[in-house]
């Protein structure tokens, strides 16, 4: 049976699911994950539902329809669950040159001390988080999130925004995993500044998703 794992696996070996206009529905990967994930021409609905109440609710071809509101409210109905956000999916490759992954963690140390807001709401979302900080008071954070992928999120202080210290960032989450693995942003796509911050990082968008959160 192919699993959402399966799925953002091969996304980052480069391989999605074919653009036929067609919905999969897989699994919900774990008690505390539910969610819609657009692809180009595909959607992939990772819940622990029933095909036919999907098909019910769903067009064949029509492929706005499990992002739009009448979708996603009877989803969060059947499930107890509420959209947390419908976020872009951006995804970036570890950086494996030594001397690139020191370059980008210079100034970045790790942080025992977990008592932050941004901290806190990683947790409830993700495990095996590890925070970093900076001199001048940025988060990088990583950890295993939806399907057990490997995500991060940045936190710049209002203070020190707009100086590049996000790109920086962003990027030195791509070398605080392991060489051969990827790392996954989300991003919400009106916070522009935030996407260009990821998109000057080398992280490109592969897709959205609807996380579904208790």
């Amino acid at each position: 049976m192919t699993t959402l794992a399966d799925i953002l696996r091969g996304i980052e070996r480069g391989v999605f699911p074919a653009p036929d206009l067609g919905v999969t529905l897989v699994p919900a990967p774990s008690p505390r994950e539910t969610c819609v994930v657009a692809l180009t021409g595909h959607i992939v609905i990772a819940a622990d539902v029933d095909p036919a109440w999907v098909a019910e609710r769903v067009p064949a071809g029509d492929l706005s329809a499990p992002t739009n509101p009448p979708f996603l409210s009877a989803l969060e109905e059947f499930t107890g669950r509420r959209v947390n956000a419908i976020d872009a999916m951006l995804l970036a490759p570890a950086l494996n040159d030594p001397a690139d992954r020191v370059a980008a963690t210079t100034g970045v140390t790790e942080l025992t001390n977990h008592d932050h807001p941004r901290v806190e709401r990683a947790w409830r979302y993700r495990d095996d988080v590890r925070v970093y900080g900076d001199e001048y008071g940025g988060l990088v954070l990583t950890g295993r999130g939806l399907a057990g992928r490997l995500e991060c999120a940045i936190e710049v202080p209002e203070e020190s925004r707009g100086k590049g210290h996000g790109r920086r960032l962003a990027s030195a989450a791509r070398a605080l995993v392991p060489p051969d693995a990827h790392i996954w942003a989300q991003v919400t796509p009106g916070n522009a500044a935030s996407f260009r911050t990821f998109l000057a990082a080398g992280y490109k968008p592969v897709g959205s998703e609807a996380l579904l959160v208790k």
